[in-house]
């Protein structure tokens, strides 16, 4: 994973147990999912922000929401990873060498189920210990990937689900 990452330079920081987590709500269910296996690459110079996602790697509270999440609407055999390829847009502005949070504005491209979107979202990184913490959430919708959701389960998953990124990065 992420080997086609490596041609980055000096700079990088990068990870390998980053955690995505989404949370559906309807009045029917919440609906929960983690993954800590998230593979992540910045280059601090130039704001180059990468980051790939197994789909199955995701943990549900029930193993049948985990099946039917893999087999019936990520359709993760045919689509094995989520990924996003953008840039950290003020970079520059950013000292990474003080134990302070600065506000970031993240955009690029998100894919998953073999659809890409354009994305931007507000996130917040902080210098500690040699490590780049990241963090944001945002919200995605599954009508904008293709993610059929079946009518009889339709009013138990959300229009717009509730992304949240938590990763630790390490230089390289």
């Amino acid at each position: 994973m992420l080997n086609s990452l490596m041609i980055f330079a000096q700079n990088q920081y990068m990870t390998r147990s980053g955690q995505i987590d989404f949370f559906s709500s309807t009045p029917i269910e919440d609906i929960k999912a983690i993954n800590q296996s998230v593979g992540s690459v910045l280059d601090v110079k130039t704001g180059d922000f990468v980051f790939e996602v197994l789909m199955k790697s995701f943990q549900f509270k029930n193993a049948l929401m985990q099946e039917h999440f893999n087999e019936k609407y990520v359709e993760s055999d045919d689509y094995p990873t989520a990924t996003f390829y953008g840039k950290i847009q003020n970079i520059t502005s950013i000292s990474l060498n003080k134990d302070i949070e600065k506000p970031v504005i993240v955009s690029g491209t998100i894919k998953i189920h073999g659809v890409e979107q354009p994305i931007r979202a507000e996130g917040i990184l902080k210098f500690q210990n040699n490590q780049i913490i990241a963090s944001s959430s945002f919200i995605l919708k599954p009508d904008d990937f293709q993610i059929k959701i079946p009518s009889v389960v339709r009013k138990n998953i959300a229009k717009e689900i509730i992304i949240n990124v938590n990763i630790k990065l390490n230089p390289m």
